[in-house]
């Protein structure tokens, strides 16, 4: 096992108050996971039905939606790094968390409003985008700074699960208003708003900020984020997170992929996106279990040689319900072994003092390479055709896993100061 991942050792695992540590973690883990929960009915509401209705319903062309598209996840991911850095800065992380889900709300009542305009669409889902900037480094610093080093695995796990219940949900719901009201995107985008209304009460209600811990130096300066920047582990984990972005396609161009293939009813395509999270939703916090035992290293190198086969299968050997199972479950075990567990990896090397400007520095890189990525894949699809495309991410992957895991070998995780000591005052 490498040294970026060891996890903590220290003390009997046997004895009771070592199993009463291992087996619980803080409410607020969970409080953050019901959170995300709701808030991912309604995004994934809009986000499986969103592929469909700008290919199928307004006829873009794979290009253009691969614009789209990386606008969806990358347009806005400096604010990532914008909203991590104020955090840290004010120590007010539930705030500028309750800010991104507040404007993520409000954007679902834009789609509507924006009709066929693809202009406006971008529009909205950029201010979608921002919303979503602002909120996610928070909320995975406030995971950890709520989680003992050693349980970083076991808590990102938890919170996935949850974050997943939702988004296996969300799809569902969508299809149930688009039966009920006769394919009513308009009622879609609206019913998403009140579910993410509900997301950011619970937000309000039950989570607790932590605002006691004290800033590197006294302050959190422009000078301290020069020195995160210049560390070495930490450079070396935005530059694997950055080649990673890179090969990764969007989940709706393998889903069309999927749905073109096989020929799919347009009504059935939010289900590939079930079918994922259902995969997701099991293994996600087996798997967060996992990457504290063996390492998370280790872990996140075998989801990206899922995702491998995944592309591979697109236009593999064999098709139907076979090709759809299989593709889906690999294809949520991709997400389950890299989504939490990346953060997880991150986490023991960033100072709690500036540890939302760590986790957004990683995520900001990861989300404009992915802009990148999905621009460069929807010329490949136009020009070279799906299956060349599909087959020549699957190689690009294939040599990510191999850097990626040169890059990370040698980062030392073992903790900072403060987390080491935290890890042997639980131990004592």
């Amino acid at each position: 096992m490498s040294t970026i991942d060891r996890p903590h050792s220290g003390g009997d695992d046997a004895t009771p108050s070592r199993r009463k540590a291992f087996f619980l973690l803080s409410g607020n883990v969970f409080a953050l996971g019901a959170v995300s929960l709701v808030t991912d009915i309604s995004s994934e509401m809009m986000t499986a039905v969103l592929p469909v209705y700008l290919v199928v319903g307004l006829h873009l062309s794979p290009a253009a939606y691969g614009v789209v598209d990386g606008t969806y996840t990358g347009a806005t991911a400096l604010l990532r790094l914008i909203g991590g850095y104020v955090a840290d800065l004010t120590r007010r992380r539930k705030f500028i968390a309750g800010l991104g889900y507040g404007l993520s709300a409000v954007a679902k009542l834009g789609m509507p409003a924006a009709g066929s305009a693809v202009g406006a669409i971008g529009a909205v889902i950029a201010v979608d985008r921002t919303g979503k900037g602002l909120r996610t480094a928070p909320r995975d610093a406030l995971i950890t700074l709520s989680t003992p080093p050693r349980l970083y695995g076991r808590a990102f796990g938890v919170h996935r699960t949850m974050d997943t219940i939702g988004a296996f949900v969300g799809p569902l719901v969508a299809i149930g208003i688009l039966a009920a009201t006769a394919q009513a995107y308009d009622a879609v985008f609206v019913a998403s708003f009140c579910i993410a209304a509900f997301g950011v009460l619970i937000l309000v209600l039950f989570v607790r900020d932590h605002r006691d811990e004290q800033p590197v130096n006294g302050a959190v300066s422009p000078r301290s984020l020069g020195g995160l920047i210049r560390l070495t582990p930490v450079r070396r984990l935005v530059a694997a997170a950055c080649l990673a972005g890179l090969v990764t396609i969007g989940d709706g161009f393998v889903y069309l992929l999927l749905q073109q293939r096989e020929h799919l009813s347009v009504s059935w395509f939010p289900l590939l996106a079930v079918g994922t999270n259902l995969s997701y939703l099991v293994l996600a916090t087996p798997l967060g279990v996992l990457a504290d035992k063996i390492g998370r290293l280790t872990v996140v190198l075998g989801g990206y040689t899922a995702l491998v086969l995944v592309y591979l299968l697109l236009f593999g050997p064999f098709g139907g319900t076979a090709l759809l199972v299989v593709v889906l479950a690999l294809y949520g075990l991709f997400y389950a072994a890299t989504d939490g567990v990346l953060m997880a990896l991150a986490g023991p090397v960033l100072p709690k003092a500036l540890r939302t400007t760590g986790i957004a520095l990683i995520q900001t890189g990861q989300a404009l390479s992915y802009l990148v990525s999905s621009v460069l894949f929807g010329l490949a699809w136009t020009l070279w055709g799906p299956a060349n495309a599909s087959r020549v991410a699957a190689a690009l992957v294939a040599v990510a896993v191999v850097v990626i895991a040169v890059l990370l070998r040698g980062v030392q995780t073992a903790g900072t100061a403060e987390d080491v000591a935290e890890a042997a005052e639980e131990h004592a």
